[in-house]
This record gives C-alpha cells, structure tokens and sequence, in this order.
C-alpha cells in the first residue's frame, strides 16, 4: 500500500479529547487567572493552608535526618571546643598559681630584705649581703653555704646574721662560697647577756631531740632567768658586737638533783629556710695590734742614745 494513503489521524479507540495545543492555552490561561486571582483576592490562601498542613509531617519526617546528622556536628564540635577551653582554662589557672606564689615569695623576701636593711643601722662594724645557696651535705650538723668568700674578703669567724637576730657564724672560707655554721649547731657556743638581769652566760647548740633550740648552760638552778628573757650577744668574745638579739627563753628546768638549770631557749634568727644574710667582720680584726713590750735592754739602749 502506498504511503501517501495511509490516514494520519488516530483511531477512534486511542482519542484523548481536546488537542494538545488547546490544553496548552486553557491551562495557560488558568494558571494567568488563578496567580492574577491570587495575587489579588488571596482566593488561593485556603487551599494553600490544607496542603502545607497536610504535607507538614512529610517535610518533618523527611528533614529529621538532616537535623539530626546537623545536631550531632554541633554536638562533638561543642563538646570538642568545651574540652579545649577547659584545658585552656586549667593552663591559665596554673599560669596564674604558679605567678601568685612568685608574688608572695617576693613579697616575703622583700619584707626580709627590708627587716636586714634596717638592722644594718643598728650595726657598727663593716658587713657585706650575702645569699644562702644551700644546706650542707653533712645531716649531723646545721651548716649553710653562702655565696661570698675569700675573694669577697670574708673571714674565718666572721659572723653571720638575718633580719631577726644572730644566724651563725662563718667556720670555713673558700674563694667563692663560705661555710656558715648556725647557733643550732651542737659544736656552736656563743657568749650572750640576758637584757632584764645583766647576767652574762653561754649559749649552746640543744644537742637534744630539738634541732633548732639553744642550751643556756652553766647557769645556776637560783638563777634569776624566766621564759620569756630576751639573749642578745655580750661582746666579750671578740667575735661578735655586743647587743644582737640572740635568742629567747622558753623554758627554764630547776633540777633539785643538779646545781644547774636546764634552759632551753628559741633562736630569734629563722634558721631554717632562710635566703638572705648579713656577714660582718670579726670585731678581732678591727682591734689595734697590741703595742710591742720593751724589754729593760732595749730601754737602756734608747736611754743611752739620749
């Protein structure tokens, strides 16, 4: 069959209605009509209303992995940022202890430095600042190291005090550092006078159970000492000027089965944990070589010149 016969038009069983072009401008000019109307009368509103109502629990259901995935981000990134500050936080605050300590130890070492520089006042005899380096390695004796010696012209014997009385006295001399040995020391002895009576007396290291106590020996069981009496340094050694505070009466012990009192007493100096001193020289080196004695040869000799 040629081609030109064959009919282009559909059959009666496959029909849609209207044509495709008429749809075209029908729906074109409703959709026109509905957006002019909407646009003007909101007669759209209503239905608009129903079908976001309707679709609302889809739209839930459907972005509920969304905000899930979203809120569980924002989760470990806060809990991540959480943990960073608080470490952060835990920095500072050590940061900020450890300054603090600093600044109380400053303070209390600028407090001791002005109690040592008032004191210096009160001493005649030349004197040099000195710093405790260290304890010495020797656990039976109270010694400390300081950082001055022979090349700073510190001498044997040269005494050593803090801002609160009589720390020691210096034992042996290296060219860099001094070896002190503190009041405490149970081979140490210094010769103190009791300012409420004037009685003069020997003030020793407690050899006891007590390591940082003195020992007044040689005082009789009548004696008149109380607790409380105040020991300053008598002079008559030599060694140190006389009226440093020494220590302090704490307890007096009246033995009737001894003809001495046991008299403890509390050194004034801070003899443990102290960080700066004062070293003054011996008052023997300060004293006047004696005059040469004239024997009666030589007397004769310059009387004969005459």
């Amino acid at each position: 069959m040629p081609l030109g016969t064959l009919d282009s038009t559909p059959p009666p069983f496959f029909r849609q209605g209207p044509s495709a072009l008429s749809k075209l401008v029908f729906f074109s000019a409703l959709a026109l009509f509905l957006m002019v109307a909407d646009a003007r009368f909101e007669i759209v509103r209503p239905v608009r209303v129903v079908v976001a109502t309707v679709l609302y629990p889809m739209q839930w259901l459907t972005l509920r992995p969304l905000v899930w995935v979203e809120g569980g981000a924002h989760y470990f990134e806060s809990l991540e940022a959480s943990q960073a500050g608080e470490k952060e936080a835990h920095r500072r605050l050590s940061v900020q202890s450890l300054r603090a300590n600093q600044v109380e130890q400053m303070m209390l070492e600028n407090s001791r430095l002005r109690q040592l520089l008032a004191l210096r006042d009160k001493v005649t005899t030349s004197w040099q600042a000195a710093q405790v380096l260290y304890d010495a390695a020797d656990p039976y004796t109270r010694k400390v190291i300081i950082d001055r010696g022979a090349l700073e012209g510190v001498l044997a014997g040269s005494p050593v005090l803090d801002e609160n009385g009589v720390l020691g006295q210096v034992t042996r001399v290296y060219p860099m550092v001094s070896e002190v040995t503190l009041v405490t020391d149970r081979d140490q002895a210094i010769p103190v006078l009791n300012t409420r009576t004037g009685a003069r007396g020997v003030a020793f290291g407690d050899p006891g159970l007590r390591a940082n106590a003195l020992e007044l020996r040689f005082m009789a069981a009548n004696a008149d000492v109380q607790s409380g009496d105040l020991l300053t340094t008598s002079g008559v050694d030599g060694i140190y000027p006389e009226g440093l505070p020494v220590a302090k009466v704490e307890k007096v012990d009246r033995r009737v089965d001894s003809a001495f009192a046991r008299i403890s007493c509390q050194p004034l100096a801070l003899v443990s944990g102290v960080g700066h001193v004062m070293v003054l020289k011996p008052l023997i080196s300060q004293i006047a070589a004696r005059p040469p004695i004239e024997t009666p040869a030589a007397a004769s000799k310059k009387g004969g010149r005459k």
